[in-house]
């Protein structure tokens, strides 16, 4: 009730001073002090200040606020750590699992065959850049 009243008085207080600035000629901070005089009035007409006022004196809602800021902790301290791994070269939690099919062709962009056999092409750790080299000499770059 009471925070209620005070946002109510300083609705009016905006207002009044919006109707000065208003006075003087000054529409544009007129209108802008009007706006923000007009927040609280509908936050009071809304409930969001009842609502608010009852979750800063609750017990409760400090608790589940505490338990957010937790979880939140533990999905930073858990990204720190997959950051870490991934700075170290360690791959994630399939690392000792043998392929599902070992047998099955590469990606189309490798240098290996349906069988596994290395193709006629760039050694490996080779020329990196041989495909955009071959593309720049066909245009005469």
């Amino acid at each position: 009730m009471l925070a209620e009243t005070i946002c109510s008085a300083v609705a009016a207080a905006g207002l009044g001073i919006a109707a000065i600035s208003a006075y003087r000629r000054r529409f544009l901070t007129a209108t802008r002090i009007a706006a923000y005089a007009l927040v609280p009035l509908g936050l009071v007409m809304t409930g969001a200040v009842e609502w608010i006022a009852g979750t800063a004196f609750s017990p409760v809602a400090w608790a589940g606020f505490g338990v957010l800021g937790s979880a939140w902790l533990l999905f930073l301290s858990v990204r720190a750590v997959e950051r870490r791994r991934a700075a170290r070269g360690e791959v994630g939690g399939a690392a000792g699992r043998p392929a599902v099919a070992p047998g099955v062709s590469a990606p189309s962009g490798s240098s290996r065959g349906a069988r596994g056999k290395p193709q006629a092409g760039p050694a490996p750790g080779g020329d990196d850049f041989s495909d955009i080299e071959a593309i720049l000499k066909k245009h005469g770059i």
